[in-house]
């Protein structure tokens, strides 16, 4: 896929014309990296604006105890890295590939500047930046007021949302999601998450393999956490 073609898909720029996303596209520069490596760290300066060509990206940062938190995974189309971008300041959390990835990279300088000339994009910027907000909000109430299993029920319907597809059974998360990674998105051990996933197994409500999960009833998924 073409980068201008790429960049039509991304929320941050749907409403610019083809114009000026060639004008981004010429900036840009293509990326790669392999699975597990960082793409950036925690207190990194940010110089960048990431946009996902092929691949996976979770985001994620450390509890006071050492804990790693997933705070969310991206793929194709997304991007990440917008806040430090835009302020300045140091990276607030670490990015790193799932798998081998291909990434665009726009640097500061060249976005503030196309942002000075197209006030539309400084307002889609300032959409996503709330909506990324809204997402940490959510994190935070749900450590605060809900209970692992309702976590969990959340994060695997938030997941079978984003990443999900239709089958024929259910809903299959097309990540490639470890059962470490699921705990840490819901802040809790590998043990619990493992000993709650096979409890939904065993009530029809999800089905476990290696590689995936699949949501077999996500209505019951969703009582469970109101």
């Amino acid at each position: 896929m073409e980068k201008t073609e790429l960049l039509a898909q991304v929320p941050l720029f749907a409403s610019l014309k083809s114009t000026y996303l060639s004008e981004i596209a010429s900036k840009v520069t293509v990326r790669n990296y392999r699975r597990g490596e960082a793409i950036f760290h925690k207190d990194d300066p940010g110089y960048a604006l990431y946009i996902i060509r092929k691949g996976q990206v979770k985001i994620h940062t450390s509890s006071l105890d050492g804990e790693e938190v997933i705070l969310t995974i991206l793929r194709d189309g997304d991007f990440f890295g917008e806040l430090a971008l835009l302020d300045g300041r140091p990276r607030s959390a670490t990015a790193t590939a799932l798998d081998n990835i291909e990434i665009l990279m726009l640097h500061r300088n060249d976005l503030l500047s196309i942002v000075g000339k197209h006030a539309e994009l400084a307002i889609d910027i300032m959409v996503a930046l709330s909506e990324r907000l809204r997402r940490t909000n959510l994190l935070l109430e749900d450590s605060i007021f809900l209970d692992l299993p309702r976590r969990l029920c959340r994060r695997l319907l938030e997941l079978g949302e984003k990443h999900g597809f239709e089958m024929d059974k259910g809903i299959e998360i097309d990540l490639n999601l470890t059962q470490q990674d699921l705990a840490d998105m819901v802040g809790a051990s590998r043990v619990a998450v493992n000993r709650l996933l096979g409890l939904f197994q065993d009530m029809g409500l999800v089905s476990i393999s290696k590689k995936h999960i699949i949501i077999l009833r996500p209505e019951e998924l969703r009582k469970r956490i109101y």
